[in-house]
């Protein structure tokens, strides 16, 4: 619950209220409670049963709870419940809770509908319950049944003053949504015992079952009868789920799905959505001409911090103090040119932050002050994580230069351990021996073994170098030597000690280690000659000391350089990001409630008013020519189209030819005899009978079986050949 003192009170005040219960008295303690009230049927057992995660409370039609439940929450690992009333009795099924209830109440106040002021006490135990302590009271009721007495609507009354009057008892007013909110018996009681509406928290059940084409937007925006802490908004379980048995979890995600798909209650819902696809680059519509919101953010965590770090510690200047006050002196140096990167990082996020949230209003552009408050607010909230972002990065710089740990395990310091292998000092090169290396800031020295107990030899390095060597020819190791430049013996009589490893890459590691000690590579004589007649003579013992803090010190600042880049982007995330997230889900609207008049948010953009009219106008108009066409259409007399022409007729029409033209003989066919006109008559063919002005008709084509026989041809026409 975030508060640790009201966690360890809940506890205890749960143990006064058993006590009270106990002896069958109310309790005059005025404990921390959320109290359930409504009318009869409201919802507001389903209301409680939210909280649980459990169906557990009696169900039914008229007055079904007749005593106040008290209901204490407990989280635990495993999920049961107990009475006070049957101490000791663990309830792992539900259903046999719900039956222990209804027959405690009959026990108290009989089968028939009778109601008592004495408590139920109920706990409890699962993982997905708070610590909370809730009533369930009895809905109000106008007329008295069964065994009800005649005043029974002033009994109820003083049964849930009993508990509402309370200064510390959270009110919930349940009322349905589809009844009149100005006949809520709910928010009439809760004005009664708080006028102020302090702690008064408004309930509306049943949005799915409003008229269609209405909702419940202007109760939830707080604008019909506001209260200080406005309105939710609940969709119930129907009595066909309920026999159905769907379980709690799958009505939570049918109410996200109505709300997310309901047009007059997605707009928050919406923005909240956008605004965390646009952080995490989850969206469905992927912009991939330049980066999202998510995707510029992370970039500036990982590429244009790391620059801005960079740029600022590039580049070690040392001088030639004494080396322990120098090196400290140059890394605080260094760390303190950190704290403009981190602060301008912040400075970068909270810009693009901005930019997405702007971006993320569009879909409300038509309600121009909605918008421009919702922006305000978001915009305002991240402002406030964004000071304390800089703080919080500011005094990361602080504790890095309040104390230099200098034993931090990725501190390169000056040691170096390991096995090495010394291949010059035998009878003959390649006969070598294994010894355990270890290499401080003073020496170099070598031991039997790891317990470092019998110590072989303990080399200074003072005016020491290192060059590269070959190791024997029998072996296959990687090798390199140190040796003193003026040609005196290093080690014994040997001017020189070559050392090989397992690899090149132990050889290499091993290499790094004694430049981070100040032992450097073999320079060209006649370079140190130059370069000493340039600056003077050179102090080996000062050389080594400086090159020795250089690289110290770059160590150290890559370490804090590392831990900045890892801490900064998490602050941001933790301040800003994150926290600006649960603000619009959990908080906006709340300050959306009591920015003042909301009525004034939802005025629609003179753009989006003319727009609405010209597609009121367009969609009167296309009605209008949709009747129109309409009538067309009923008043037009339709007749069936003709049989189709068989291609057979077509022989039958080019034998035809009008009068007066002169006829051709039909071409045979393949495989067919043709046939031998008959002689013409002595009198005229007479013309085929046609109106004036109009083409000559064309032959019906012949009618099918069953159908009258077609008129004879024409006297002195010569018989047209039939298809085969």
């Amino acid at each position: 619950m975030g508060n640790r003192g009201m966690e360890d009170l809940i506890p205890v005040m749960n143990k006064i209220q058993d006590a009270f219960a106990h002896i069958g008295q109310p309790s005059n303690v005025d404990l921390p409670q959320i109290a359930v009230v409504g009318s009869q049927s409201a919802g507001k057992s389903s209301v409680l049963e939210n909280f649980v995660g459990r169906d557990f409370l009696p169900r039914g039609s008229g007055i079904v709870t007749r005593r106040p439940l008290i209901l204490q929450l407990h989280p635990a690992k495993t999920e049961w419940a107990e009475f006070l009333h049957c101490k000791g009795k663990k309830f792992v099924d539900f259903e046999e809770v719900r039956k222990e209830i209804v027959a405690e109440t009959d026990r108290e106040t009989g089968s028939n509908k009778g109601i008592s002021s004495i408590p139920i006490n109920l706990r409890v135990y699962s993982p997905h319950v708070l610590n909370l302590t809730l009533v369930d009271l009895p809905g109000m009721t106008k007329v008295p049944v069964g065994d009800q007495p005649p005043d029974i609507e002033m009994q109820i009354r003083s049964m849930l003053f009993q508990f509402i009057t309370k200064p510390n008892c959270l009110v919930l007013a349940v009322s349905p949504a589809n009844s009149d909110l100005a006949n809520s018996d709910a928010l009439k009681i809760a004005k009664e015992v708080d006028p102020e509406g302090v702690r008064t928290i408004g309930v509306i059940t049943k949005l799915d079952l409003m008229d269609e084409g209405t909702d419940a937007r202007e109760i939830l925006e707080n604008r019909v009868l506001p209260l200080r802490r406005g309105y939710i908004g609940v969709v119930n379980r129907s009595q066909a789920d309920i026999d159905g048995r769907k379980d709690i979890k799958s009505a939570l995600a049918s109410e996200r799905k109505f709300f997310l798909s309901h047009a007059s209650y997605r707009m928050i819902q919406q923005f909240s959505g956008d605004f965390e696809k646009a952080i995490e680059g989850s969206g469905d519509s992927i912009d991939t001409k330049e980066l999202s919101g998510g995707a510029k953010i992370n970039r500036i965590f990982h590429e244009r911090f790391p620059y801005e770090l960079v740029k600022n510690i590039h580049g070690i200047r040392v001088g030639l103090f004494t080396p322990d006050m120098a090196f400290e002196a140059i890394v605080k140096r260094q760390i303190d040119k950190l704290r403009s990167p981190a602060v301008k990082c912040v400075d970068m996020v909270m810009s693009e932050l901005t930019n997405v949230i702007k971006k993320c209003t569009d879909p409300i552009d038509k309600y121009p002050l909605l918008r421009d408050q919702v922006e305000k607010i978001v915009v305002e909230h991240g402002r406030k994580g964004e000071a304390k972002s800089k703080d919080q990065v500011k005094t990361f710089i602080d504790m890095e230069l309040a104390y230099i740990n200098t034993n931090h395990p990725d501190f390169i310091g000056y040691a170096a351990k390991g096995w090495l292998t010394i291949s010059n000092t035998g009878f003959m090169k390649g006969i070598s021996k294994e010894y355990w290396f270890v290499l401080t800031a003073e020496s170099l020295s070598w031991y039997k073994d790891e317990e470092e107990k019998e110590q072989k030899y303990q080399l200074r390095l003072d005016n020491v170098r290192l060059r590269d060597a070959e190791a024997g020819f029998m072996s296959r190791k990687a090798a390199f030597a140190i040796f003193n430049p003026d040609q005196k013996n290093l080690f014994k009589d040997h001017k020189a000690l070559e050392l090989a490893g397992e690899n090149q890459d132990v050889i290499d590691s091993w290499k790094a280690s004694f430049l981070r000690a100040g032992v450097y590579p073999e320079r060209d004589t006649s370079e140190d000659k130059g370069l000493q007649g340039e600056i003077g003579t050179l102090d080996p013992q000062m050389e080594r000391q400086v090159e020795t803090i250089r690289n110290l010190a770059d160590s150290y600042i890559k370490i804090v350089s590392k831990t900045v880049r890892d801490l900064v982007p998490k602050t941001v995330m933790f301040f800003i990001i994150n926290n600006v997230k649960e603000f619009i889900g959990q908080e906006l609207l709340a300050h959306l409630y009591s920015g003042g008049n909301q009525n004034d948010l939802m005025k629609e953009s003179e753009a989006e008013v003319v727009r609405r009219e010209e597609m009121l106008r367009m969609f009167h108009s296309l009605k209008e020519a949709l009747r129109i066409i309409s009538d067309i259409d009923a008043n037009t007399v339709t007749t069936s189209l003709p049989p189709p022409v068989d291609t057979g007729d077509r022989d039958l029409l080019d034998s035809y030819k009008p009068p007066g033209s002169t006829r051709q003989p039909p071409v045979p066919r393949a495989g067919h005899p043709s046939p031998t006109p008959p002689s013409r008559p002595s009198r005229p063919v007479p013309g085929v009978p046609s109106r004036p002005d109009s083409a000559p008709s064309v032959p019906r084509r012949p009618n099918a079986p069953g159908k009258p026989a077609p008129p004879p041809p024409i006297p002195g026409r010569p018989p047209v050949p039939s298809r085969p």
